[in-house]
């Protein structure tokens, strides 16, 4: 940026009073590649409000966009009031300027921000003489300003602040501001403010949504996906802030504030209020999942505390504790899956390799080479002990828990075992060859104290010490050597370099590293002709991302492993080692390092190119339409989001250039983006007005869609484009009248709802029941009356209620149409609630039911015997009431028709179904009485026993021993003997034998209940009337003849002057069972 930039003073000016420099360390600073580009990205771009200037170690100034970690001196905070562009002309009034301390500067910014300038700008007496909406723009200014400083602060605490919408203030609040009424305001300002606070509510879900997802899919493994080599603490410290910072934001999400967002979205229907309670669902799941792995991987960690305290010496015997607890952790929790075990074996792998390394001091473990070469050799052969003993006791632990999953108690541990130990054999193999190096010198050693004897001795004693004294030689230079051999990825070339002056070593180990080099040229042509082979192939690059920015990391991708093969080239050089392969190797690696660079800057040029052809395809489109269904969509709906989407990586790489229409809606994506959620919700509300609905209440709507002129609006809103002037306000205006349409549509739709259930409920009512005794039962007919009479009422009520919801006049034709269509809903649910209690009946009388539905009594009277109640008649007389009460029911609710003006019980009597039910009814009577006479000709029999006259009949009897028939009217006298006595009581008891074996209850045609027990009582004292006149005149007879008995008379059959023997008498008398007086027995 050029110094004499204008925009630059301000900043200038406060920096050099701040720190105290002088001109030339400015102009150093601010015309730094490096610098030049902040400054760029904060003066001329709106997504950058905050500027960070301080010092850095060795006194030079440092410019960054992001707050500087770990910096104690003062830092320069230059600050925008607002999200726009800094020019010559606003750099005075938009920027703020502050000095802070480095580890206090976000705790300043919020604090003034809460503390003075917030409560500033929100007094009316402060902002009194400023243009109108300057001062709340400001506010919200500084409270994004804020806001972004607690979500840094909360970043470097390791917790997640959630901010709350600007336009959620208490001054800015009402009460339910998004239910009807406010719908239905006085004023359009009221309904505007409603709008402004749903989309900022909607802006806010979705940035929760955003922050949380990060937080969910935040994975402790990623250090080791990142090649990094993380200890089990780096695990246990994850989860720990893991399940502190979903506390912290299940917090915030019970806020006051937090749940007026969600009553908010919740009352306006928005499309994100179900995204909000799943995002409360997803919170509560990943703090169960962060308890339950926390609270089973303390264990381990205590532990390995423990093990840490340890001498190395102890730590092989412990493995196998630290293994069960690995494999406890694996048994109890429910969370912990295999791929999370296999990355806290690895990190427990590196925790002891640490261990070990720091065990054998690696940097000194070569320099003793001449001398303690024991004690070093043994503390190497600890070590490998030490780790093989963790491998051993991981091989028994997978054991145990195989032979737990054969027994169906767990799951194994089924993944490859090298993925645990790969670094930890390589460590192994590494320290074996230590051991071996350490083998080798210890025989060499013996060399200095080597004496040969013979003719030649000497000769070759001086020879052997020669070669000792080379050997001291190259160790004392491998002791010299700042290497630590025990760290596997330190360069060993370095510490046995100089072997390779020798000779001999040389030439046996040049094919080797020939034949690496080899395998460079390989590698390198590897690379090439993966680049050949998929640089045109889509499926090659991640689905998740644009495609141009996946072939630019893939691009990137080769790169890396291009210069990592580079530098393992470049290692080899480094011994020396003289190829006619070297130029060409780094001839093969410029080459495709060229062939990348061509194809990442053809990339870029299409990228921009098409991303500006679709900008401006975009730009140019109209905003809604007709799809080919006649619906109303949003128009380039899933171009725009891939464009944006595509957009926010071109804003990350700033060597992709935008051209004009690119970067023109790139400028205006804020509010295009506003535009596109806002004209989502507001077509698919507007879908969900004409989506379904009734034919009775197409017309309403249609006047509704007049009145509030929304017709044209949105024909008006049709001729927009994306890029027009304009549109935002258009926009809102016509979302206002569609959400004000669906609000009351909506609410309208609900009562019908309402009403459609309580005609629902009316046809499931039950009138009619049966009681305990399987027999017909009024249900409790009057509290009914009262439920349904209610009903009705409502019914009216939530009528009228959709009346002005619809606002129209009584008479209007659209309402009587709706009021008619209402009206046969009603009728429809009062006639299945008839129609149900009609069935009730004929069900109940039906032949094949097979119980009994009404009951009646038969009794004996003087003129014969009778049904009480009568089975014509009073039966009859039972049915018509029972169905005049279930008609009553359709008269309780008013006519909801004006159209109509008889009750709706009038309308059902007068349906042909009703009147053939209850012909059916009546039918089904008359069969009953039917068989309810032939009942009654089977019980005549009997008639005789009530319908004579006994004492003619004892008469009779007396005259002719024989009741005479119709037919005989004279006959010859023959007195009765004591054998017709005992004839005709033989025959009455017969006879009471009979008619005690009667049933008591008859079931006729099935349903109708005949009760016999009254007749049987009285029939019986009929028939014990009739043997009591032939026994009481057998006993009056015994009684004279033993008054005629005097005293002298000895005898008493000679003093009877009746033609029965007395003895014979008394004795029949007492077979038929009399009682006789004591006063017959002397």
């Amino acid at each position: 940026m050029d110094v004499r930039d204008e925009r630059l003073d301000p900043v200038r000016s406060f920096t050099l009073k701040g720190f105290r420099l002088e001109q030339e360390t400015w102009r150093g600073v601010s015309s730094g590649d490096d610098s030049e580009m902040v400054f760029n990205s904060f003066f001329n771009t709106q997504d950058n409000t905050h500027l960070f200037i301080h010092h850095q170690d060795g006194g030079r100034l440092c410019v960054g966009l992001h707050f500087p970690q770990n910096v104690r001196t003062k830092v320069i905070c230059v600050s925008k009031t607002g999200r726009e562009v800094v020019t010559k002309k606003n750099v005075r009034k938009i920027l703020i300027i502050q000095e802070v301390q480095g580890e206090d500067a976000k705790t300043a910014m919020i604090a003034v921000s809460e503390e003075v300038t917030c409560p500033l700008l929100s007094n009316p007496g402060t902002s009194r003489s400023w243009a109108v909406g300057l001062a709340e723009e400001a506010l919200r200014s500084m409270e994004r300003q804020r806001n972004e400083a607690l979500v840094v602060k909360g970043q470097i605490e390791g917790r997640t602040f959630l901010a709350y919408p600007d336009a959620l203030r208490d001054e800015c609040l009402h009460d339910n501001a998004l239910h009807d009424d406010s719908f239905q305001g006085d004023t359009e300002g009221r309904r505007w403010l409603d709008m402004q606070l749903l989309h900022a509510c909607d802006s806010t879900i979705m940035e929760w949504m955003k922050l949380v997802s990060e937080v969910l899919q935040q994975d402790s493994s990623q250090l080791v996906l990142d090649g990094q080599e993380p200890l089990p603490s780096a695990e246990f410290n994850f989860w720990r802030s893991r399940l502190r910072n979903l506390h912290f934001i299940q917090q915030q999400l019970m806020s006051s504030r937090a749940q007026q967002v969600l009553s908010i979205a919740q009352s306006a229907e928005s499309v994100y209020f179900s995204s909000l309670k799943d995002l409360h669902t997803d919170i509560q799941k990943g703090l169960d999942e962060a308890e339950d792995v926390t609270r089973n991987l303390k264990p381990v960690q205590e532990k390995l505390d423990e093990l840490q305290q340890m001498e190395y010496q102890q730590v092989g015997d412990n493995m196998a504790a630290v293994m069960e607890e690995v494999r406890l952790v694996w048994i109890k929790s429910e969370f912990y899956c295999s791929t999370r075990v296999v990355v806290l074996l690895q990190e427990i792998c590196t925790l002891f390799i640490q261990m070990s390394r720091s065990f054998l001091h690696g940097e000194d473990l070569m320099r003793p080479v001449g001398s303690e070469l024991g004690q070093k050799m043994d503390d190497v052969t600890l070590v490998i002990w030490t780790l093989k003993s963790l491998k051993e006791a991981f091989r028994l632990c997978r054991t145990q828990l195989e032979d737990q999953r054969q027994d169906g108690d767990t799951l194994s541990w089924d993944f490859p075992s090298h993925l645990v130990f790969f670094r930890l054999d390589h460590f192994l193999l590494h320290l074996q060859g230590i051991q071996e190096v350490f083998s080798v010198s210890q025989q060499l050693h013996q060399l200095e104290w080597t004496v040969l004897s013979g003719v030649g001795g000497r000769t070759r004693t001086d020879m052997v010490q020669e070669v000792y004294q080379d050997f001291l030689c190259h160790v004392t230079v491998l002791s010299d050597l700042n290497c630590d051999p025990s760290d596997p990825d330190d360069q060993l070339v370095k510490m046995f370099g100089f072997i390779l002056d020798r000779p001999l070593i040389h030439d046996q180990l040049r094919p080797h590293l020939v034949r690496l080099e080899e395998m460079v040229l390989e590698e390198l042509d590897q690379i090439e002709q993966l680049f050949f082979s998929q640089r045109e192939e889509s499926d090659t690059f991640c689905m998740f991302t644009p495609s141009h920015a996946a072939r630019l990391c893939w691009s990137q991708q080769l790169r890396r492993r291009a210069e990592t093969t580079l530098n393992h080239h470049r290692t080899l050089q480094q011994l020396d080692l003289d190829s006619g392969d070297s130029y060409l190797v780094l001839q093969r690696f410029y080459h495709i390092e060229d062939l990348l660079q061509d194809f990442e800057d053809r990339l870029r040029s299409d990228w921009s190119s098409q991303l500006d052809s679709d900008c401006g395809f975009i730009l140019e489109q109209p905003v809604i339409q007709n799809n080919q269904q006649g619906m109303l969509g949003v128009n380039c709906s899933h171009k725009l989001q891939v464009v944006l989407r595509e957009l926010r990586y071109v804003s990350r790489k700033t060597d992709v250039k935008l051209r004009p229409s690119a970067a023109r809606l790139f400028t205006f994506r804020d509010d295009i983006t506003r535009n596109y959620l806002s004209l989502s919700h507001m077509v698919s509300c507007y879908k969900q007005v004409v989506s379904g609905v009734l034919p009775a209440e197409l017309s309403l709507i249609q006047d509704q869609l007049q009145v509030l002129g929304l017709n044209q609006n949105l024909s008006e809103l049709q001729r927009y484009t994306w890029g027009s002037e304009g549109l935002q306000q258009q926009v809102e205006q016509s979302r206002d009248t569609v959400l004000l349409l669906h609000s009351r549509v909506s609410q309208a739709r609900a009562n019908m709802d309402s009403m459609t259930r309580i005609i629902q409920g009316w046809a499931e009512l039950h009138l009619l029941q049966r009681s305990g005794e399987s027999l017909l039962e009024l249900g409790d007919v009057e509290q009914s009356y009262k439920h349904i009479r209610e009903e009705g009422e409502e019914l009216l009520r939530l009528t009228q209620v959709n009346r002005s919801l619809y606002g129209v006049e009584d008479s209007s034709d659209s309402w009587n149409m709706y009021l008619d269509h209402l009206d046969d809903k009603v009728l429809d649910g009062l006639f299945q609630l008839v129609l149900r209690s009609l069935h009730f009946l004929l069900d109940h009388m039906d032949p094949r039911s097979c119980s009994a539905f009404l009951t009646v009594s038969l009794r004996l009277q003087e003129t014969g015997s009778v049904f009480e109640p009568s089975v014509g008649v009073g039966l009859s007389d039972l049915l018509q009431t029972v169905i005049s009460d279930i008609y009553t029911a359709a008269s309780l609710p008013l006519r909801i028709s004006g159209s109509r003006h008889s009750n709706y019980q009038v309308s059902l009597q007068q349906s042909l179904d009703l009147s053939a039910l209850e012909q059916e009814v009546k039918n089904r009577l008359q069969q009953v009485r039917e068989e309810a006479e032939l009942l009654l000709t089977r019980l005549d029999r009997y008639s005789y026993l009530w319908l004579s006259d006994r004492k003619r009949v004892m008469e009779e009897f007396l005259t002719y021993s024989r009741p005479l028939g119709p037919e005989e009217l004279e006959a010859g006298e023959t007195p009765p003997t004591l054998n017709d006595f005992l004839r005709e009581i033989n025959s009455l008891n017969t006879l009471r034998e009979e008619v005690t074996h009667l049933d008591d209850v008859v079931l006729l045609h099935s349903w109708l209940q005949v009760d016999l027990r009254a007749f049987k009582d009285s029939l019986l004292s009929v028939v014990h009337k009739w043997r009591h006149l032939y026994t009481d005149y057998l006993l009056d007879s015994v009684s004279d003849r033993l008054q005629q008995v005097t005293p002298q008379c000895d005898d008493v059959e000679s003093a009877s002057s009746s033609s029965f023997p007395l003895t014979e008498t008394i004795i029949l008398l007492e077979a038929a069972g009399v009682q006789l007086p004591d006063r017959f027995f002397f």
